[in-house]
């Protein structure tokens, strides 16, 4: 399977004003159901890692993040188009910039939703491109879950910045899910999933989840 070049998405961002205007802000909400949106032609996984796989090793995963209580604080569908809110941007701006913390990471097709991320990831053999590999818990630094961490705790840290809080913000649903990209065929289908995700946003299942904002933001 041939690795592609990096391709980005088109965004247009919003301020975090336009968040403030449109969306009631509490600490309080209904807590959410936290099903995946299910597409019948892929199989998703948690992130419980399959038994006899070794997740640093070269390939193609498709990863979808979605955020606490699927809360859309990313940004909103206009006709279609994903217009991002300042928290998006920075859920976007981070995603750029994964590879200049993991060398042995290169980006493919990925688009920031409302309450979600999906993205293709190829992961080069950390072991035989020579790079030490190092346990970090029961994480092993350069792997997906390393890879997706580190994503979530820099995006997390960043809204904490922008909205001047301290401590854990109500920004990740827990673990994430993955999906091994096993041919080219597979490819080609799953990066058709991801940019035609704006499209299909309302007959997504997350479509009609929290519309009511659950983070302390300070505006």
């Amino acid at each position: 399977m041939e690795k592609p070049g990096a391709c980005n998405l088109l965004f247009r961002c919003v301020g975090c004003e336009y968040l403030k205007q449109n969306y009631r802000v509490g600490k309080k909400g209904r807590q959410w159901d936290t099903i995946m949106a299910h597409d019948p032609n892929f199989s998703y996984r948690r992130s419980i890692r399959l038994k006899d796989y070794k997740y640093t090793d070269s390939g193609a995963y498709f990863v979808t993040l979605c955020t606490k209580h699927k809360q859309c604080i990313f940004g909103e569908i206009k006709e279609g188009k994903i217009r991002l809110y300042a928290l998006g941007a920075i859920a976007k701006n981070c995603w750029l910039e994964i590879p200049q913390h993991f060398p042995n990471v290169m980006l493919d097709v990925f688009v920031i939703m409302p309450n979600h991320v999906h993205g293709i990831l190829w992961i080069n053999d950390c072991q035989k491109s020579g790079d030490q590999v190092r346990k970090l818990g029961n994480i092993v630094s350069g792997s997906l879950s390393s890879i997706v961490r580190s994503y979530k705790a820099a995006v997390t840290k960043e809204i904490n910045l922008i909205c001047n809080q301290t401590g854990t913000s109500l920004v990740w649903q827990r673990n994430f899910y993955e999906h091994i990209i096993r041919d080219d065929n597979a490819l080609e289908k799953i990066r058709q999933y991801i940019l035609e995700n704006p499209l299909n946003w309302e007959t997504d299942p997350d479509y009609s989840l929290s519309r009511e904002i659950l983070l302390d933001l300070p505006f």
